[in-house]
């Protein structure tokens, strides 16, 4: 009886832990801690706050995960680095994506939708985008799958999908983050009949909104950060969703180009 009772304090002392509610925790401590910020007009303390909170919480938790796509390199904020090892080396072996605020800017003002967030998944499974800063992403519900192509104009994607849908093109409304690159895309959306619904900052609240059954937006579409393609991702997979990502051009040259489009493609296309 003595060995029994011994056994099950023990058992309480040391619970099983559930991998996933300890990752919610995490965005949770984060999120706690940048509240004081909001609306502050502090967005690199507000992530400051948040990335020493989330850091410190993945501490304690028991699994061995590895950073493959931080936020920082990109902004120059404090970040959980790429390649950076959290948790306490014992448990699964994942990869982690990781943005402790995703929204500085939103927070900073005040405003809705910034929000913060981590994915993982099985180690060496997640996109390492590392050095691509910016993609090209479209996020649709899971009637986009088969359906929606990257490669396609805009216009024609947003009438394939509302076929699929069964909806009129002028019902349907389409997420684009608020920025100069977007304007002809902005044209063509409207161009093609269909609403767009601005967003200021948050292109990941806009890609959930967009893959989720409640939400209001048919598709997000644009170009936006890589930290925050995977993560997205890895949500719009978890419902059924049909996310897709190409890499962005930017100022590193051919050569680089080519190297990334070579990466990006093939494990973003991969189901």
């Amino acid at each position: 009886m003595a060995s029994s009772d011994t056994g099950a304090a023990t058992h309480f002392q040391n619970p099983d832990r559930n991998l996933a509610l300890e990752l919610v925790r995490a965005t949770e401590a984060a999120a706690i801690r940048a509240v004081p910020f909001i609306g502050r007009g502090d967005k690199n303390g507000a992530d400051g706050a948040a990335v020493n909170a989330m850091r410190t919480f993945l501490a304690t938790v028991e699994f061995d995960g590895v950073i493959v796509i931080g936020e920082g390199e990109k902004d120059k904020a404090p970040m959980l680095f790429n390649g950076e090892h959290v948790g306490t080396g014992h448990g699964p072996a994942t990869d982690i994506a990781v943005d402790p605020i995703d929204g500085t800017s939103l927070t900073a003002a005040g405003r809705q939708n910034a929000i913060s967030m981590i994915a993982a998944s099985d180690r060496g499974s997640m996109l390492d985008a590392h050095t691509v800063f910016y993609m090209r992403k479209i996020v649709t519900g899971p009637e986009g799958i088969g359906v929606v192509d990257i490669r396609k104009p805009v216009g024609e994607n947003i009438r394939a999908l509302a076929k699929a849908k069964g909806k009129e093109v002028g019902e349907m409304l389409i997420g684009v983050l608020d920025r100069p690159r977007h304007e002809q895309l902005i044209a063509d959306i409207r161009a093609a009949g269909a609403g767009t619904r601005l967003m200021l900052d948050g292109d990941v609240a806009g890609g959930i909104n967009s893959a989720s059954y409640e939400g209001r937006l048919d598709m997000c579409v644009g170009t936006g950060g890589s930290p925050e393609g995977s993560p997205r991702r890895a949500r719009s997979r978890r419902s059924g969703a049909d996310p897709d990502g190409a890499r962005a051009e930017d100022r590193r040259g051919a050569a680089e180009g080519a190297r990334c489009r070579t990466q990006v493609r093939p494990r973003l296309r991969g189901r």
